[in-house]
């Protein structure tokens, strides 16, 4: 009984340090191409140094961190084409996802968890406060619960690993946008269309419609990569999007 309770604490622990790691490198706080250091680290997280080694393994892998030369762990900087390449990527992964739940859809009933998740949106989006920033982050939650639902209707285990692993990655998720497009003039407009494009998405996947499905799952994709395109250009509104400090962008130098 005793080795459990350890077992669940260490695991418990391991978790929570690995949030905490990823939330720092997420806001800035190291820069890209810095050396971690494990000794720094247990004193600023207050954990051991077995938890810090097991995140640095596992945000290596998600690619928030690269190994370096000289043994340990270096922040990843992101070029533009990094971020362009993972949101091609996102596309042609969640457009496939859309096919496969069109085509593999066998009762309308399926649907019923993904169009729950869009009336809830859509209730925001109307509501008197939907620009407040609680409400915002009520409609992160579920436009990323929308984005994994669609997975789930797609039923390939194969496809969920690799978005997972893809949408580790800043600025690739479904929700990386969202707050600092709410920042944007446009704000609005924008949300409207990726609101349409949901509802588009729905009645392809409810009519069976795999290659229309894909399609839509790819253009809405591509709304990120305009969305990003814009926050990029306002250096105030580009301090929200997670991991902004990661990015090279032409001109700069470290």
């Amino acid at each position: 009984m005793r080795d459990d309770f350890r077992n669940n604490e260490f695991v418990s622990q391991t978790g929570r340090t690995l949030l905490m790691l990823r939330e720092l490198l997420l806001k800035g706080e190291f820069r890209p191409g810095e050396r971690l250091s494990e000794l720094a680290l247990v004193e600023r997280l207050k954990v051991s140094r077995t938890p810090i080694r097991l995140a640095f393994d596992r945000l290596a892998h998600e690619g928030l961190l690269e190994p370096s030369p000289s043994g340990g762990f270096v922040v990843r900087e992101f070029t533009m084409a990094d971020i362009w390449d993972a949101l091609e990527m996102r596309g042609v992964l969640e457009g496939t996802a859309a096919r496969l739940a069109a085509e593999r859809l066998t009762d309308s009933s399926e649907l019923i968890r993904i169009k729950g998740f869009q009336t809830q949106m859509d209730m925001l989006v109307r509501g008197i406060g939907h620009n407040t920033m609680e409400s915002f982050a009520v409609y992160m939650n579920l436009n990323e619960d929308f984005h994994s639902e669609l997975i789930t209707l797609a039923k390939s285990p194969m496809l969920r690993r690799s978005l997972t692993h893809l949408t580790a990655l800043p600025f690739a998720s479904p929700s990386a946008m969202v707050f600092a497009r709410s920042k944007l003039p446009n704000a609005a407009a924008m949300l409207a269309v990726g609101q349409e494009q949901h509802h588009s998405l729905l009645e392809a996947l409810e009519k069976r419609q795999g290659t229309r499905a894909e399609a839509l799952a790819r253009e809405h994709v591509q709304l990120s990569r305009r969305n990003l395109e814009s926050v990029l250009m306002d250096e105030a509104i580009l301090q929200h999007v997670p991991g902004s400090s990661l990015i090279l962008r032409t001109g700069e130098v470290n």
